[in-house]
């Protein structure tokens, strides 16, 4: 009486990647969007190889309500390539029933015989030995628990019970629209797949998020994964085993800095040696520099930016230390002389805010470079 599927979630087919910054000579936008739709071959790989017949999709399968027809046939296409695969599509916040209503129709009306819209809190028969309990989001923000309904839904004697909801454990804004966490044993489920949390998380034995097969923000630091599920029966631990499937890395380091330190070695030895094309990296300066120092961080984060898919410095928790022939490299007199000195005054001050001071030392930063960029 085994079954044997997958979860994932959390495709976001479709999202444009505006937050990235798009290079001149480059299309990281363009490869972005690419490997979204790209995770439905590597889930389709993973099945067949894990002998998995069913891939359950825990919501937000598509990033908008309104996705566009090329997006929406393409991505059924490529699922009704998946012989010997059948794939549960649930509505997720973003793709909710009530805003992508049309979108549900296009999937009901163009979908091949392997993909199943689960529009309806109803019962489905997930092969011969379970049935699956869908919760689909009506709306995208609820006021309740969206898997209250897997309570009430009966299921045949002795087929194991699984679970599929959107949504969160934890409600963080108090309005009680959080998943209970122990609604496995409310709703008697052998497992209840959850999506919503883009990275893994498991909440107890059976009850699991998988996170986002492909990875859409720094906040994991890891490679997206899903999950291959495999139940023995009604009651038996499900055994869980995570698969990498993301194309892209993303990633954020810490650089930890003090003055008199060669930077750019520094930030040389934290980054990855290896398969940097797929690599978006954030790098957090903190510590102290002086800007001799900055300046030569900031050069060599330029020199090694191409490599990578995206490639950010941020500065804002690094402090300056200032040299007294700091401000002379920059001009001993003149306008750049009284420019350095005004914001080496207010990156100093003490009446300012924080984000000021910071904005004017980091001006004063850039002067000092650019000034010893054309001197040289």
């Amino acid at each position: 009486m085994t079954l044997r599927f997958i979860h994932a979630s959390d495709l976001h087919i479709g999202r444009k990647f505006a937050n990235i910054p798009q290079p001149e000579d480059g299309n990281i936008r363009g490869r972005l969007m690419e490997a979204r739709h790209g995770a439905i071959a590597r889930l389709t790989e993973v099945a067949q190889s894990r002998d998995a017949g069913h891939v359950l999709l825990a919501g937000d399968t598509f990033d908008t309500a309104t996705p566009s027809p090329a997006v929406i046939r393409q991505a059924l296409a490529a699922m009704g390539e998946a012989g010997g695969v059948t794939w549960w599509l649930l509505p997720g916040n973003h793709d909710n029933l009530r805003d992508a209503e049309p979108l549900w129709e296009a999937i009901r009306r163009d979908a091949p015989a392997n993909v199943v819209a689960l529009t309806e809190a109803d019962p489905q028969p997930l092969g011969d030995v379970a049935t699956l309990l869908p919760a689909p989001v009506a709306f995208r923000a609820g006021a309740s628990d969206p898997t209250e309904p897997l309570v009430r839904m009966e299921s045949e004697a002795g087929r194991m019970r699984v679970g599929l909801a959107h949504g969160g454990v934890t409600d963080f804004t108090g309005s009680g629209e959080a998943i209970a966490p122990d609604r496995d044993r409310s709703a008697r489920l052998d497992y209840l797949a959850l999506g919503d949390w883009h990275g893994r998380l498991p909440v107890s034995d059976r009850v699991h998020y998988c996170g986002s097969p492909e990875q859409d923000r720094f906040k994991h630091g890891r490679r997206g994964v899903c999950l291959a599920v495999t139940l023995e029966g009604p009651g038996a631990p499900p055994q869980v085993e995570e698969v990498e499937t993301g194309a892209f890395l993303w990633t954020e380091r810490p650089l930890a800095l003090h003055p008199r330190q060669d930077a750019a070695q520094a930030l040389a030895t934290i980054l990855p040696e290896t398969g940097r094309r797929d690599v978006l990296l954030r790098v957090r300066a903190n510590g102290w520099a002086g800007l001799s120092d900055q300046a030569d961080l900031r050069h060599a984060a330029d020199r090694v930016a191409p490599d990578f898919a995206h490639f950010e410095l941020l500065t804002d928790e690094l402090g300056t230390q200032y040299d007294a022939g700091d401000l002379d490299e920059i001009d001993r007199a003149g306008a750049l002389r009284l420019a350095a000195e005004s914001l080496q005054e207010a990156a100093q001050s003490e009446t300012l805010s924080h984000q000021d001071r910071q904005v004017a030392g980091d001006a004063l930063a850039r002067l000092y470079a650019y000034v010893r960029e054309d001197a040289q």
